[in-house]
């Protein structure tokens, strides 16, 4: 902040830094809107909204369930995307997988097409 200070341009001040000039821009920003160039502390802090207990109970009572029909059962006031994390931690996958074999009368894909496994 001394350079910008002491009026040298972005860019040089960058090079000098050996930062890039959108990073040194932010910094620069911060300081005029806040004050300061303190790091602020990412997210990620917080306590989970979805008890992973109960929500693998209810992945196995209703396993075709959706996301949005599990947020409704846990009673909860979510994201989607809570859910879907909560979901990945317990390594639960919501990929369907095929219920049925594949067709031995008609192929179920043209020849050369490679399924999406």
């Amino acid at each position: 902040m001394a350079a910008y200070d002491a009026g040298r341009q972005t860019r040089e001040i960058a090079k000098t830094f050996n930062v890039s000039p959108a990073w040194a821009r932010r910094l620069k920003q911060h300081k005029r809107e806040r004050g300061d160039i303190i790091p602020r502390s990412g997210g990620g802090g917080q306590t989970p909204k979805v008890d992973p207990l109960q929500l693998s109970k209810l992945v196995n009572q209703k396993p075709d369930a959706t996301l949005a029909e599990l947020r409704e059962s846990l009673k909860v006031d979510c994201s989607l995307w809570t859910i879907c994390k909560a979901l990945r931690r317990l390594k639960l996958t919501y990929k369907k997988s095929r219920s049925m074999p594949p067709s031995r009368i008609v192929p179920m894909l043209p020849s050369g097409v490679r399924s999406g496994n």
